[in-house]
């Protein structure tokens, strides 16, 4: 077993120790989705939205929530706290190199981020009569393309942050805009112009439409592709090149 794997499966253990973590991070996404779909305004089809529901429109925001959760509250704190408490300086006497840490984050969050996407489009689907993606390939593509760049950005945050409790505060003031240019409170199909330019350019924003574009048959378009690429790129190696092991 090569370190990478070890490490990967050491760290989900000890993810799972923590039951908040794993509630907010796979859990409520699916029971926001319940809560939003019970309000009837939300299950009306409407012809401004081409025939869809606004429930319909949050299946893949939800999905994209669940990552952003994972990745801006819970893999940031942890990292850090990691750092504090000295674990990482006691890894530095080992064979694992920064970019093996990290990667074996993004390889668990990666792995129980599809858990939750499972979760809601089963709730969304036997709740709700959601479609199912219509392009499920290309919605593969898409959630792994958004889910890497949250979670490059959610590690840059635990490789800055000094302790534990100040990653969860980034964290936390990062996870308000980002949920808001994805659509959590207003729709992207409802955001002006203005709006709708700066939330292509974030990564929820751009993962939300690309995820929104598989549900109805397309591939991502290449816009959001090359965001979502920059960030994963940009975020990996600032986080990366900042890495500390105390």
């Amino acid at each position: 077993m090569s370190t990478l794997t070890r490490l990967t499966t050491t760290e989900t253990r000890l993810f799972f120790r923590e039951p908040m973590s794993v509630f907010f991070a796979l859990a409520f996404p699916s029971i926001l989705f319940v809560i939003l779909g019970l309000v009837p305004a939300f299950r009306e089809h409407h012809a401004d939205l081409g025939g869809l529901r606004v429930i319909d429109l949050y299946a893949p925001i939800l999905v994209a929530t669940g990552i952003t959760m994972f990745a801006l509250t819970g893999l940031p704190q942890q990292f850090a706290t990691y750092r504090e408490k000295g674990v990482l300086r006691r890894m530095r006497t080992t064979p694992v190199t920064p970019r093996v840490m990290l990667a074996a984050q993004l390889l668990m969050s990666t792995a129980l981020s599809v858990v939750s996407v499972l979760l809601v489009l089963a709730v969304a689907r036997l709740g709700f009569d959601v479609r199912l993606p219509e392009a499920p390939l290309a919605y593969v593509v898409a959630f792994v393309l958004c889910a890497l760049a949250m979670f490059a950005v959610g590690l840059l945050v635990a490789s800055l942050a000094p302790n534990g409790k100040s990653a969860g505060s980034t964290g936390t003031v990062l996870l308000f805009p980002l949920l808001f240019f994805a659509g959590l409170w207003i729709p992207r199909d409802s955001m002006n112009d203005v709006l709708r330019g700066v939330s292509d350019a974030t990564p929820l924003g751009a993962g939300v439409q690309s995820l929104q574009d598989a549900a109805a048959g397309h591939w991502p378009q290449p816009l959001h592709v090359v965001v979502l690429l920059a960030w994963t790129v940009a975020a990996g190696a600032l986080a990366a090149r900042y890495f500390r092991w105390e």
